[in-house]
C-alpha cells in the first residue's frame, strides 16, 4: 500500500535524467551541444555534429556512411588517431563502445532522439567510469519537453540516398516513453580520388536502420526507473569488390534515479553486437580486386553494473560514493590465405576483458571557489585469449595457442578548481589521469586497410594518461568564451606501427604486397599532446554565432618514432556556425595530418561549407532543405603505401518533408 500512498502524496515530475552534474564539474572544460544543433545539422548524423567540438575527432574524416566501422573510435586533444576510443562514450550512463573493438557505432543513434551532448575534455572521467583517457562524451535522451508526439521525416539526396524517420512519444500515466525507427540508404560515391580509379573501383553502398524505445515512469515520490531498448543494423560497402561489411547490436538498459534526501542511481545493462568485414588486395593499376580475407563473424557481449549514491551534507558539500563492473568477451572467426579465389584456413581468437571499480567525488563550494577532487580504483582483467588456425581442407591445426591470464590495478583521480573571479569571469586549473584497457580488437584481431596490413598484439599493456589544463571563462549577457591552455602525456599508447614494407608474406596478416606495408599494434614509449582550445558563442538579435578552435602540437617519444607526430592528428581544426531558427551554415577546417606512424603520407587540409534550412508550410510541416560540402571540397580521408587517396564526402544536396507536433 505503501507506493500508492506516495504516488498520490506527492507531485510526480520524471525527467528521464541522471542525477544533476556535480558543482565541481565547473573546474573542467565542458562543452553543451543542445538540441536544437542536434536535429538541424546538414548530414542528419551524430558524428557530424560532434565535429562541432574542435579537437574531437574520429580516426577517419569519413562518416558512418562510408568508413569501415572499426575506423570510428573517438578521441580528443590530439592523443592519436586510433581505431579504439579514447574517449568515453556514454548513452544515459551506458558505455557505448563496441564490446569487441571499442568503436562507436554511430548510425544506431538518431540525433532526434536525443536531448543534448555534454562533451568534458580531459581524462579521468571519476564517476562516468573507466576508459575516460582524453575524455567524456556524454549522450541524453530526449525528454517529455525535448520529444515532439509525432515527428516524421522523409528526405532524398544526391546518388540515390533516402533517409527516413518516426518517433513518437507519449505521456505514459505520469511517466513518458517514445518509439523512434530510422532508415538510411543510399548508392554511395566512389571513394577513391577520380584520377587514380581503376575498373574494381566502384560506389561504396550503404543501408543501415535502427529501433530504439524507452520508458521512464515514477516508482516513488522522488524516484524514477528508466527502461531503454536499442537495435541496429548497418551494411557498408568499401567500394571495391570483396570489401562488404556489416554490423548488428542490440542493447538494454535499466536504471533507477532517485532524487531524494539520499541520491541514488542504479544502472545493469547488456549488449550484443556482430560485425564482420570482408577485404581485397588491390592489383596493379586497380585491374584486379581478389579476395584475401574473410572475417566473416565476430560475435561479442558486453555486460555491465554501476551503482552511485550521493549522500546529504551541509551546504557546500557535494559527495558521490560508488562503483562499476564491465566484462568484455568476444571473438574473430575468419578464412584466409586464398587461394585460386578460395580460402585455405580458418582463424579464431578472441578472449575476455574485464573491470571493477570504486570511485569518489567530492565537490566544496566556498564563496567564489568551486573544489573538485575525485578519485577511483580500478582492478582490470585480461583472460581466455587464445588464437586458433586449422587447414580447411584437412582440419589439422596449424596454430593453437593460448595467452596467459592477466591482471592488474589501476589507480587515478582528478581535481580541480574554479574561482569566480567577477560577476562574468571564471579562472580554472584542473590536474587528472586517466587509463584505458586494450580492446579485444587490439589484442586478437588483424586487419587490412586496401594493400596494408596490420597484426594484433596479445601482450599489449593498458594505456595510462597524465594531464593538466588552465582556463578562462567569460559569459558577457550576450554570448559566452571559454580559453583553455592543457598538457597530456599518454604513456604505452597503442599504435599500427610499421615494421616492413611489402611484398612478402608474414605473421597473422599473409601476403602483403609490393604497394602495402606491414604494421603490428604494438606500446609505444608515450605521446605528449599540448595545445589550447577556444569556444564561444555570440547572440545577434535573432541569429547566433558559435565557433570552436583548438591548436595541438603532438609529438611522439621513444627512440623509434621521436619526434613524430602521432598518425590522424591535425595540428589545427576550427568550427563555426551562424544560424537561427530553422536556418544555419557551418565552416570547418582540419589542417593537414599525417596518415601513417613515419609521417610519410600526408592528407591535405580542407575547408568545408555545409547548410541547412527549414521552410515552414504550417501545422508543423515544414520542407527541409540541406547541402553537405557545398564546395565540393576533396576531403582527404586516407592515403596508401603507393600514394592513392581515399576521399570522403563530396558536394551531396537533400530535399523533403519534416513533420513535428
Amino acid at each position: 500500500m505503501l507506493l500508492p500512498i506516495l504516488l498520490q502524496s506527492a507531485d510526480i515530475v520524471v525527467t528521464g535524467r541522471a542525477l544533476p552534474p556535480a558543482p565541481g564539474e565547473a573546474a573542467y572544460s565542458v562543452v553543451e551541444i543542445d538540441r536544437d544543433r542536434l536535429v538541424n545539422s546538414a548530414s542528419g548524423r551524430l558524428e557530424d555534429v560532434l565535429r562541432d567540438v574542435a579537437g574531437l575527432q574520429q580516426f577517419r574524416r569519413s562518416d558512418s556512411r562510408s568508413a569501415n566501422p572499426t575506423s570510428q573510435g573517438v578521441t580528443l586533444r590530439g592523443l592519436g588517431g586510433n581505431a579504439a576510443s579514447r574517449a568515453l562514450v556514454i548513452l544515459d550512463g551506458v558505455p557505448q563502445a563496441d564490446p569487441f573493438g571499442g568503436w562507436v557505432a554511430f548510425p544506431a543513434y538518431a540525433p532526434e532522439r536525443l536531448g543534448r551532448v555534454r562533451v568534458t575534455r580531459g581524462g579521468g572521467s571519476g564517476t562516468a567510469g573507466p576508459g575516460a583517457l582524453a575524455g567524456t562524451i556524454e549522450l541524453e535522451s530526449g525528454g517529455p519537453d525535448d520529444l515532439p508526439g509525432l515527428g516524421l521525416q522523409a528526405v532524398g539526396g544526391s546518388r540515390g540516398s533516402f533517409e527516413g524517420g518516426l518517433l513518437t512519444s507519449a505521456q505514459l500515466g505520469q511517466g513518458f516513453g517514445f518509439v523512434a525507427a530510422d532508415y538510411a540508404r543510399g548508392r554511395g560515391f566512389v571513394p577513391i580520388v577520380r584520377a587514380q580509379r581503376g575498373p574494381v573501383d566502384r560506389p561504396a553502398d550503404f543501408e543501415q536502420a535502427s529501433l530504439a524505445a524507452r520508458a521512464v515512469f515514477p516508482v516513488a515520490a522522488s524516484t524514477e526507473l528508466q527502461a531503454n531498448l536499442l537495435a541496429f543494423t548497418d551494411r557498408r560497402e568499401r567500394g571495391t569488390p570483396f570489401t562488404g561489411n556489416g554490423s548488428d547490436g542490440a542493447d538494454a538498459s535499466l536504471r533507477l534515479v532517485g532524487r531524494g534526501r539520499w541520491g541514488v542511481s542504479a544502472l545493469v545493462y547488456a549488449q550484443l553486437r556482430d560485425f564482420r568485414s570482408s577485404f581485397a588486395a588491390i592489383g596493379a593499376g586497380r585491374a584486379t580486386a581478389p579476395q584475401t580475407l574473410d572475417q566473416y563473424a565476430t560475435p561479442a557481449t558486453g555486460l555491465g553494473a554501476r551503482v552511485e549514491f550521493a549522500p546529504p551534507l551541509a551546504d557546500g558539500l557535494s559527495l558521490r560514493l560508488g562503483g562499476d563492473w564491465r566484462r568484455n568477451s568476444g571473438r574473430t572467426q575468419e578464412l584466409f590465405t586464398f587461394v585460386a579465389a578460395r580460402p585455405t584456413r580458418e582463424r579464431r581468437a578472441g578472449g575476455e576483458t574485464a573491470t571493477l571499480g570504486a570511485f569518489a567525488d567530492l565537490s566544496v563550494e566556498a564563496g567564489p571557489f568551486t573544489l573538485s577532487a575525485g578519485a577511483r580504483a580500478d582492478r582490470w582483467t585480461i583472460r581466455d585469449g587464445f588464437l586458433r588456425e586449422v587447414a580447411l581442407a584437412t582440419g589439422a591445426p596449424l596454430t593453437s595457442t593460448r595467452y596467459a591470464d592477466r591482471s592488474g590495478w589501476e589507480p587515478t583521480g582528478r581535481a580541480g578548481l574554479a574561482w569566480a573571479a567577477a560577476g562574468t569571469l571564471r579562472l580554472r586549473a584542473a590536474g587528472y589521469a586517466g587509463w584505458r584497457l586494450p580492446t579485444l580488437n587490439e589484442l586478437y584481431r588483424p586487419f587490412r586497410v586496401g594493400a596494408d596490413a596490420t597484426a594484433a598484439n596479445a601482450a599489449l599493456a593498458p594505456e595510462r594518461l597524465h594531464g593538466a589544463e588552465l582556463g578562462i571563462d567569460w559569459t558577457p549577457e550576450a554570448g559566452s568564451l571559454r580559453l583553455t591552455a592543457f598538457e597530456n602525456r599518454l604513456d604505452d599508447a597503442i599504435a599500427n606501427v610499421t615494421v616492413a614494407r611489402g611484398p612478402g608474406v608474414f605473421p597473422q596478416v599473409g601476403f602483403v604486397s609490393a604497394a602495402g606495408t606491414y604494421r603490428v599494434r604494438r606500446n609505444l614509449e608515450r605521446i605528449r599532446a599540448r595545445g589550447i582550445e577556444l569556444d564561444g558563442s555570440l547572440r545577434l538579435g535573432a541569429w547566433r554565432l558559435a565557433g570552436s578552435y583548438a591548436l595541438t602540437d603532438a609529438r611522439v617519444g621513444g627512440p623509434a618514432l621521436g619526434g613524430l607526430r602521432p598518425a590522424q592528428t591535425p595540428r589545427h581544426s576550427a568550427s563555426a556556425t551562424l544560424g537561427r531558427s530553422g536556418v544555419s551554415a557551418t565552416l570547418r577546417y582540419v589542417a593537414g595530418q599525417w596518415e601513417d606512424d613515419q609521417n610519410t603520407r600526408r592528407l591535405a587540409d580542407a575547408l568545408t561549407l555545409d547548410a541547412q534550412a527549414l521552410v515552414p508550410l504550417g501545422r508543423g510541416l515544414s520542407v527541409e532543405l540541406r547541402a553537405e560540402n557545398v564546395t565540393n571540397t576533396r576531403i582527404e580521408a586516407a592515403i596508401s603505401a603507393d600514394g592513392v587517396v581515399e576521399r570522403a564526402t563530396p558536394r551531396t544536396l537533400w530535399v523533403g518533408l519534416r513533420l513535428n507536433r
